[in-house]
């Protein structure tokens, strides 16, 4: 408690220190850019910390979706908009996924944004359709492994944390499957509920309620521990193949060359925000952990998930498009 009233005072007096400039913004309305379909953990998160931005800001944040090409089309968008403020990209980890998997992408993660804070860090969790008879993650190997490239996986795009994530597993089990590639999280879950497909690694803010509904089976998490608030659900590791991980990530970022003022002053917007107990609690629930990082220190984690999605691409043997 005495951290959370230090940190709170931190924030109060930053806000009291800022420029004119911050002090003055906005004086409209922000768009906080999701650049995958309405649905996916992307988007939710947006939606979530969207409302606690307006009250902290003054003035009304819209959540706008951009999907397409991997997440570029909308990541395009905010990084050739105007550096004040007014357009913010809610990044994904396709953003350190994206240079190794394409020829061209038409921005640089590391220099065409300013990072203003990592938000939520969650696992994703392979699920699968309840018609599939595998229960567990040992059952779902032995079955798809006699049947090279005839069972399909969903994921939310080329590229996506949810299609790397099930490629590093097929990796690591020799088992071979046809990917399916959606635009985002939200119309692969829909499909993977509808029986059109059997099975996806969608993050846990897509999938938990679709698991506690029965409408999809989960049979295991691709972080290093147990996701928070699912604490039933096995990690990969632990299930049967030693050494798995993978997480995603969300973070807010505007264009580069933001002053730094407005920077500081949309961190403060979003560490407050992820201290609100309804807030926190909500992400808990959903499996996801909030973050809160500063500036820095997010775009240092940038730079680290970058390098290591790059090795896991080239290991995979995935080739640039």
């Amino acid at each position: 408690m005495n951290k959370i009233k230090c940190l709170s005072s931190f924030i109060a007096l930053s806000i009291l220190a800022l420029p004119v400039v911050a002090q003055n913004y906005p004086t409209r309305t922000v768009r906080l850019v999701v650049p995958s379909a309405p649905g996916g953990g992307t988007d939710i998160s947006a939606r979530i910390l969207a409302p606690q931005l307006t009250q902290f800001l003054g003035q009304q944040v819209i959540v706008e979706n951009r999907a397409g090409a991997g997440t570029m089309i909308g990541g395009e968008a905010v990084a050739r908009a105007a550096p004040d403020g007014y357009t913010l990209l809610m990044g994904i980890s396709t953003l350190a996924i994206n240079p190794a998997m394409y020829k061209k992408v038409p921005y640089d993660a590391l220099k065409d944004f300013a990072p203003v804070s990592q938000a939520v860090s969650l696992s994703n969790v392979l699920v699968v359709h309840p018609s599939l008879p595998a229960r567990n993650v040992k059952e779902f190997i032995a079955l798809v492994k006699p049947r090279p490239g005839q069972i399909n996986f969903a994921s939310a795009g080329v590229g996506t944390s949810p299609h790397l994530s099930m490629e590093l597993f097929l990796v690591m089990t020799g088992v071979k499957m046809l990917h399916i590639p959606y635009k985002g999280s939200g119309p692969g879950v829909t499909d993977l509920i509808a029986g059109h497909v059997p099975a996806m690694m969608p993050n846990m803010l897509s999938a938990k309620p679709h698991i506690q509904s029965g409408r999809l089976r989960a049979l295991g998490v691709t972080g290093s521990k147990r996701a928070p608030g699912a604490e039933d659900i096995p990690t990969i590791a632990e299930a049967g193949v030693p050494g798995y991980e993978a997480v995603q990530w969300y973070g807010v970022l505007a264009p580069a060359g933001t002053p730094r003022d407005i920077v500081n002053k949309l961190h403060a917007g979003v560490v407050r925000a992820l201290q609100n107990p309804e807030v926190r609690q909500r992400l808990l629930n959903d499996g996801a952990e909030p973050v809160g990082s500063s500036p820095e220190e997010f775009a240092t984690y940038l730079r680290s998930e970058t390098a290591k999605w790059a090795k896991v691409i080239q290991a995979a043997g995935i080739k640039p498009e």
